[in-house]
């Protein structure tokens, strides 16, 4: 899975040695379907919504830390909410269809708050992040995007296989998966983030990490890591349009 929708991709390049959309699926996605659980649970997967907590650095003090909580919520048609909390502040993004915006809101004072519509680009990486955590790995053809088989790499120690998942509007998920289970072992962009899965939540029968490592190295060459725990998942929720829709820009 993917949960980072403000990661900035940067431009790639690579032999591009096999084109599953040009070939038919490639065999390990198959696999890594299994692993997370029964073809009849994934297929029927229309929404998914995660609660849980990150702990960050203070903006204000590196010193200090931020207790966080968030909760994401993902629907079929390409619909998502971010909601992140803390004493500081209530920031909301969310994707309806081809719209998006951002809202920050000040815990403690309902009238200051702000909100701002999200431009092209990043409307194209939450749709792309949408489908992601909704299709598990299959139908990026169908969505005018494809699948590229990189070849064998080795990834904390285990033999994988790595595929490019690249969507139509340009956004490019690397994934590493374990070529003898179909486990994902990490994901990867050229930007310099990687994003890791760590233990286990079973929700229907389907396997969801229990914690998301997300790595970024700084300015500076030194790897910041920050990790975001689940305390609960929920599959096929049904949510009304309102709760992705751009709100009033005079609501409180």
């Amino acid at each position: 899975m993917t949960l980072l929708p403000f990661r900035r991709l940067a431009a790639w390049g690579a032999l591009l040695a096999f084109v599953a959309g040009a070939r038919g699926e490639h065999p390990l996605i198959a696999k890594a379907r299994a692993f997370v659980g029964p073809e009849e649970v994934l297929t029927a997967v229309k929404s998914v919504h995660y609660v849980g907590s990150l702990v960050t650095p203070d903006p204000t003090d590196a010193k200090k830390m931020t207790y966080v909580t968030v909760e994401i919520i993902v629907q079929d048609p390409y619909q998502q909410r971010i909601t992140a909390s803390s004493d500081r502040s209530v920031e909301v993004t969310a994707l309806d269809g081809y719209d998006a915006w951002h809202r920050v809101q000040d815990p403690k004072d309902s009238t200051r708050w702000r909100m701002q519509l999200l431009g092209t680009d990043q409307i194209k990486r939450l749709r792309a992040n949408t489908w992601e955590n909704l299709a598990f790995y299959r139908g990026l053809e169908r969505e005018g995007g494809r699948v590229v088989d990189q070849g064998d790499a080795t990834k904390d120690g285990i033999a994988c296989r790595k595929l490019a998942f690249i969507h139509a509007g340009g956004v490019v998920f690397l994934r590493y998966f374990d070529a003898a289970t179909g486990r994902l072992v990490v994901t990867e962009s050229e930007s310099g983030v990687s994003i890791r899965e760590q233990g286990e939540i079973r929700v229907n029968g389907l396997r969801f990490p229990k914690s998301i490592v997300t790595a970024t190295r700084g300015d500076d060459g030194r790897e910041k890591s920050v990790t975001l725990t689940f305390d609960q998942i929920t599959v096929n929720e049904s949510f009304p349009a309102s709760t992705f829709a751009i709100p009033s820009l005079h609501s409180r």
